[in-house]
């Protein structure tokens, strides 16, 4: 494929325009392949139906706290949905700093948020009002619902419905437990076609082999900050990880 600039920009060399088209070439291809890939998406078999109507607690329509279904997860005129589960607690491994006050930051570090996930749902938490009128989103952790309420409010999460996952097997069930219990980043969507309740697709990738120096990217083409970072001569930043506080920022999230 060739591609032909519609301009330059000041002062840049011969040596730069032909490698920008052809890296321009490169990102049209990307974009075909994409849209492909999302047609292949859409066009997959009916998912598996979901065995049972799991039962969340979280905040209710009404206002108060209680029980809620994975069915009344699905708002009239709205048949998908949107699952995130958010390592809370974090991998046992995980040693990053917790917060540094509020109630979540007497937790015992074990048992805190992820920061990787925190950073996830920080870009979620933006994006819900422009996604709810179409598609329903929910972000899920094994947590107490308290603790995940208290951390919210620490957080000034504001958009997304939070729901705990303590009492049920949804994230075993879907990818995002371990066989040992610990928590793993999974995201799933599912479908509602009448009564019926099926699995549409999941972030799999999070279980592939990766290549060398990479992590899953199960979810990397809706992070905007990873993808800010692919724009940028600095890259990724090799050993780079999401935090929850920065030494370099303005203000704390």
């Amino acid at each position: 494929m060739t591609s032909q600039a519609t301009f330059t920009f000041p002062s840049e060399s011969k040596a730069y325009r032909a490698a920008r088209d052809r890296l321009l070439a490169q990102e049209v291809e990307l974009r075909r392949t994409m849209e492909a890939l999302a047609a292949a998406r859409r066009a997959l078999p009916p998912g598996g139906e979901v065995p049972e109507d799991y039962i969340f607690h979280g905040l209710r329509p009404d206002g108060a706290l209680g029980d809620v279904r994975l069915s009344e997860l699905f708002a009239p005129g709205r048949d998908s949905l949107v699952v995130y589960n958010m390592m809370f607690p974090r991998y046992p491994s995980d040693d990053r700093p917790g917060p540094t006050k509020g109630l979540t930051a007497r937790l015992p570090l074990s048992e805190g948020p992820c920061p990787s996930c925190v950073a996830l749902v920080d870009q979620l938490d933006g994006t819900a009002p422009h996604v709810e009128p179409r598609v329903n989103m929910v972000i899920v952790a094994k947590t107490p619902l308290p603790r995940l309420l208290a951390f919210a409010e620490e957080r000034s999460w504001r958009h997304l419905r939070l729901l705990s996952s303590a009492e049920n097997s949804f994230n075993r069930d879907y990818g995002g437990e371990t066989e040992v219990g610990y928590q793993q980043p999974m995201l799933n969507v599912f479908h509602r076609e009448g009564g019926t309740m099926r699995h549409f697709w999941g972030s799999e990738m999070l279980y592939a082999p990766t290549d060398a120096g990479q992590d899953p990217r199960h979810v990397g083409t809706i992070e905007p900050l990873w993808n800010i970072f692919d724009l940028v001569p600095e890259g990724r930043g090799g050993d780079w990880q999401e935090q929850l506080t920065y030494p370099c920022c303005r203000r704390e999230p």
